[in-house]
């Protein structure tokens, strides 16, 4: 689709390219090690947290005494279970964020590429053929129609899941301060 004029063009392209997938991939290891640490963070915790709740269960002394400590100690894991989905969802929106803007930024390069590129042919195409570049011209504007409307369903539902997790949040420490009282 696009023409090199020189071979200076086609290594600065390729460059651009693998800067690019370098950035993705040192940002897709970032996320990962993100992950990997909130993972290890909250085995370890759990782990001192089974150890805890063993160690206060074991000291109820008749079964009302065990049926009170049981839900006092219920609570606090339910929050950091809602805790751990929050982290798990915000690394995860960061990465998809990111991977976006890089799509659109390339979107828009091609596009910017592609839009020149007809012009040019266009200039050196035959008399009579500007219906058909202006058929082309047509389609290309329906494309980008449809990606802006794909991408803003997926920002839309982006933030829907994040009102959600929010929500859930709200909901689990109301819960959570009910149940103190």
């Amino acid at each position: 689709m696009t023409q090199f004029n020189t071979p200076e063009q086609f290594a600065a392209i390729n460059k651009a390219n693998l800067e690019q997938l370098v950035a993705i991939a040192n940002s897709t290891v970032a996320r990962a090690e993100r992950l990997a640490a909130l993972n290890l963070n909250t085995a370890r915790a759990m782990l001192e947290d089974g150890v805890a709740t063993t160690k206060t269960l074991m000291s109820a002394k008749d079964a009302q005494e065990l049926a009170g400590l049981q839900a006092k100690v219920a609570q606090p894991m339910v929050d950091k279970a809602v805790a751990y989905a929050r982290s798990v969802y915000e690394i995860a929106a960061e990465g998809q964020q990111e991977f976006a803007k890089l799509f659109e930024g390339q979107i828009a390069e091609m596009n910017k590429t592609f839009n020149a590129a007809l012009e040019q042919a266009a200039k050196a195409a035959p008399a009579g053929s500007e219906g058909v570049f202006a058929a082309i011209k047509s389609s290309v504007e329906t494309a980008n129609s449809l990606y802006d409307n794909a991408a803003k369903a997926a920002k839309q539902a982006a933030e829907t899941a994040e009102a959600n997790i929010a929500s859930l949040t709200t909901t689990v420490k109301a819960a959570s301060g009910k149940k103190a009282a």
